[in-house]
């Protein structure tokens, strides 16, 4: 990528006054030291943060811990190695508090709790790719680290067990009926750790199935106007689709914008591996949808199609901050439109930031919708916490760029 990095570097350090700017708060010392603060009130044994409490409780913004057999354990370790990357590029100094603790350290032990999910998980099903998230990480440190090269090969495994060649994807979630093969969106982003078993063992079978896999979400998951279904259910036996639902989202027909923001990133990711133009093609698509239905008031709803009264309809910073991470993936990936790609991923990021900035709260963001059918809303959320630091901090080039130009605030 590093033929992409002198055009990236002069776009974003020289936007126009118009250009959004990020938001001060991102740079903030509070973000490590919250952080921090978090890994010290993990309990023992190990659990990991989830989401927070909402609002209107007596202790808002409180992390509620979960045990690690749990789809979203691998997050906060992960946001542990993305503040390493950011330390590593603005250097730790008293004014960034980004020198409190070695990050990397904190990354490897927290991580130690996710390592029996290799051999004997219940609940984590496709979701083993993002509890890999912060072995991937560690092996951009240490390559050799034959802890996160053994994880990393046994959850691809786990992964690519599920995959059915008759529908062409790998299984979502585990069903009552086995012939009723369930296939969410959010499942791209799982692809991505068959990538990063395929580049320790050259096991071509994997790369096969994350490609047949994006290729039938291509087809089966997205409308004629770039919008996602969230869940489409196979026939195991005969690959026929059976049904195009949603499960978090306002309704079968609507938009959930997390799920969107899942296929904007995903399919970005999966061009960055293979060059394959449907995949561009298919993230731009994805990404001028959730642009272009961003309401007025630049927030992100939680269902691009959930009526804004009665109630009324809330914000999903989670969705917002995973979109703006795959905005800006996709701003490397697509030189000619990285300036409008960058742009629209800061002007989200400033957005919600302006909305859901607590320094109260032991998140660093809230108004995040989790489940709003479960009831579920107004938190902070882990995976959106990891998506503004992986935004910010680990897409290597636009960081590098956008740092020089803030001086590492």
């Amino acid at each position: 990528m590093t033929f992409i990095f002198p055009l990236l570097l002069f776009l974003f350090c020289n936007l126009s006054i118009a250009s959004p700017t990020v938001p001060d708060q991102l740079f903030s010392p509070l973000i490590p030291q919250k952080v921090a603060n978090t890994t010290t009130s993990l309990p023992s044994p190990i659990q990991y943060p989830q989401y927070t409490t909402t609002w209107n409780v007596s202790n808002p913004g409180t992390w509620q811990d979960f045990i690690p057999d749990t789809w979203t354990s691998g997050f906060f370790p992960a946001s542990l190695y993305a503040l390493n990357t950011r330390k590593n590029l603005c250097g730790a100094t008293d004014a960034n508090a980004l020198g409190t603790v070695d990050w990397v350290e904190l990354g490897r032990s927290l991580s130690t709790g996710l390592i029996p999910l290799e051999t004997n998980n219940t609940n984590l099903q496709h979701d083993v790719g993002f509890v890999s998230f912060p072995f991937a990480e560690e092996l951009l440190i240490n390559s050799q680290n034959e802890t996160a090269i053994q994880a990393i090969n046994a959850f691809a495994a786990a992964l690519a067990a599920r995959f059915n060649p008759l529908v062409g994807c790998t299984r979502s979630w585990d069903t009552a009926d086995p012939t009723d093969f369930t296939v969410i969106i959010d499942n791209m982003m799982n692809l991505e750790v068959l990538w990063a078993s395929y580049a320790l063992t050259g096991n071509n079978t994997l790369i096969d199935i994350a490609n047949t896999h994006a290729n039938t979400t291509m087809i089966n998951h997205f409308r004629e106007d770039g919008s996602t279904w969230h869940v489409v259910e196979y026939n195991s036996t005969t690959g026929d689709v059976i049904r195009k639902r949603t499960s978090q989202g306002y309704a079968d027909s609507s938009t959930w914008s997390r799920g969107q923001a899942w296929a904007l990133y995903g399919f970005a990711n999966m061009y960055n591996h293979t060059r394959n133009s449907d995949f561009l093609q298919t993230a731009q698509r994805a990404a001028n949808y959730f642009l272009e239905h961003i309401p007025s008031d630049g927030v992100v709803p939680w269902d691009f199609d959930a009526p804004l009264n009665p109630p009324p309809r809330p914000a999903d910073s989670s969705a917002a901050t995973i979109a703006a991470n795959g905005l800006l993936l996709l701003a490397q990936l697509d030189p000619a439109d990285a300036d409008h790609w960058s742009n629209a991923a800061v002007q989200i990021l400033q957005n919600i930031t302006s909305l859901a900035w607590d320094s109260s709260w032991q998140s660093l963001l809230s108004n995040g919708t989790v489940d709003w059918p479960a009831g579920n809303f107004l938190t902070g959320i882990v995976y959106g916490e990891f998506s503004v630091l992986d935004a910010l901090h680990k897409v290597e080039i636009f960081v590098r760029g956008l740092l020089l130009c803030h001086g590492c605030k």
